[in-house]
């Protein structure tokens, strides 16, 4: 099996888990591929360059490093085994402690692979023509920098105008995104396996305009009619691009899913209790927040 790896230099314990993962994958059958950043440190093994490559992605590190690896893969359709080195790692299989151990289970075909609905987004200038194209497991954003002014949006669902939105910004989001962003601003859960687009307004100005969750084959339309002379669009909270007056950004699903391993016996529940607390039963569980 051909496994590429990826993950975030800022954590120290980093070297010695790419150091056990080089000791251990030649017993489990496995091929690493490093892109560059870790090659540098583990000096063997090849070189990640494409989602080609692999039959299987390593991510080292957080939601973050995992949702970089999904915008990588680009589509393609290969488990991600999430390893958490940071604080919650809601996304992630198992945390740095249970590293070796799960890899092994991975190793072994002992664990599950859950499709997750991805979304596709790209703008469109005055004229029409895509000028930008990404892939978000997560969410995509449009929002103002810097400024203190209110912003209003047209939202569109399947070129039916739906209504315009003055607040400080909108998430457009996944079943996956709405425990990130689109949960702080006030938006709902919604479990993995329900695919569905949830629209939720930042800081909303009118008190009638509430998150709204979609079907997941509509096209969502946003045109920003008034604020900021520039906007910002954010992808995943991590890559992006600017946003102006009389442009468009579409979104819709994608057209592959994001396969994102788990292991069996720990469920979308189970990770709300443990890693958000929720309904206070975090104790049972053996952990707290």
């Amino acid at each position: 099996m051909r496994v590429g790896v990826i993950g975030h230099k800022g954590y120290v314990e980093l070297p010695a888990i790419l150091g056990t993962l080089l000791d251990i994958a030649p017993e489990l059958g496995l091929t690493l591929l490093f892109e560059n950043d870790l090659w540098e440190i583990a000096e063997e093994g090849g070189k990640l360059e494409t989602p080609e490559q692999v039959d299987a992605l390593f991510t080292l590190g957080g939601d973050g490093t995992l949702l970089r690896g999904a915008r990588f893969l680009n589509g393609r359709t290969v488990p991600i085994l999430g390893i958490n080195l940071g604080r919650l790692g809601f996304l992630t299989a198992c945390s740095g402690d249970e590293f070796e151990a799960g890899v092994r289970r991975f190793a072994a075909g002992d664990f599950v692979s859950e499709p997750r609905m991805a979304l596709e987004s790209c703008t469109l200038n005055r004229d029409g023509v895509e000028r930008c194209r990404w892939l978000s497991l997560n969410d995509v954003v449009l929002h103002k920098g810097g400024f203190a002014r209110v912003v209003k949006f047209t939202v569109f669902v399947d070129d039916e105008a739906i209504g315009s939105y003055s607040a400080d910004g909108l998430v457009v989001s996944t079943p996956t995104g709405s425990t990130g962003y689109s949960l702080s601003a006030g938006g709902p859960i919604v479990v993995p396996t329900v695919e569905s687009i949830v629209l939720t307004p930042v800081s909303p100005h009118t008190l009638a305009m509430r998150p709204l969750v979609l079907p997941p084959q509509v096209e969502v339309k946003v045109r920003a009619d008034d604020g900021p002379e520039e906007l910002l669009v954010t992808i995943d909270g991590q890559v992006g691009t600017t946003f102006t007056g009389g442009e468009t950004l579409v979104v819709r699903k994608a057209r592959h899913a994001v396969q994102i391993v788990r292991f069996p016996g720990t469920t979308f529940f189970t990770r709300l209790r443990r890693k958000l607390g929720w309904g206070g039963l975090s104790e049972r569980d053996g952990e707290t927040i």
